[in-house]
């Protein structure tokens, strides 16, 4: 199915609890930078709050996975714009009692933004991996491996296999600040990052957790940025935070 954020129609998908009869709470999971809503991480760890009582909602965010837009016209900005679309779609469904939302990566990072926008309607905040380094590195001249002047963006970004990024996305990062929205949310936060992460610092994942005012951090030991060996303890993680709600 598909819902339309401004003309632009985006992939999603809502799986309901097992032995669902009645309302209950939805978590909202967002992929990645390159992700897509059916990646190892993504399913497994909807599948695990579907077994413990909670409806979720995958979305292909712009330019991603199955939804529309270019990749390389993505921007922070279009992101969460999807997330606010996204969020009141969830909240006008009338089995929906209470609303989480949960994010990897760059993912992490837009539902740390769009928690704060919508602070009186999110009841916890899952960033897994958080990429919340890319505006404080694209203000320094640096995106994912790839070095730039910071004055004077290039039109293109050309890395990422065969897709390249518009300046655009650099120009809109550089003007965000994550530690605002930080500040803003006051509700309750799991982080969960593997402490060998090569694409998040593993630091960024421990000073969001400092800085927020109600944090779990779990710490993966050994694991990479999208978990590849140890999912398990990061669905234990997701499980066990999630049955405290």
């Amino acid at each position: 199915m598909y819902i339309t954020d401004d003309g632009i129609r985006l992939n999603v998908k809502i799986d309901m609890p097992e032995n669902h009869a009645g309302k209950c709470p939805m978590v909202i999971v967002i992929h990645g930078f390159t992700g897509h809503m059916e990646e190892r991480h993504i399913i497994a760890v909807a599948k695990t709050l579907n077994e413990i009582g909670f409806a979720t909602l995958r979305v292909d965010m712009y330019g991603h996975g199955n939804s529309e837009g270019r990749f390389e016209d993505h921007t922070l900005y279009k992101w969460l714009t999807n997330a606010l679309t996204v969020i009141d779609y969830a909240r006008g469904l009338d089995f929906v009692t209470d609303l989480y939302l949960c994010g990897h990566s760059q993912g992490g990072m837009t539902v740390m933004l769009a928690g704060a926008m919508k602070h009186e309607v999110i009841k916890g905040l899952i960033p897994l991996s958080p990429a919340w380094m890319i505006p404080e590195d694209a203000r320094k001249g640096t995106l994912l491996g790839q070095d730039f002047d910071p004055d004077h963006i290039p039109d293109i970004l050309p890395a990422w296999g065969d897709r390249g990024l518009k300046g655009n996305y650099v120009r809109v990062a550089q003007t965000i600040h994550v530690e605002e929205a930080i500040d803003r949310y006051t509700g309750p936060v799991l982080i969960v990052h593997g402490d060998r992460d090569e694409a998040v610092p593993v630091e960024y994942g421990i000073r969001a957790a400092e800085r927020y005012r109600d944090c779990r951090l779990v710490l993966i030991p050994g694991d990479t940025h999208c978990y590849d060996h140890h999912l398990d303890q990061v669905l234990d993680a997701v499980r066990e935070w999630m049955k405290g709600r």
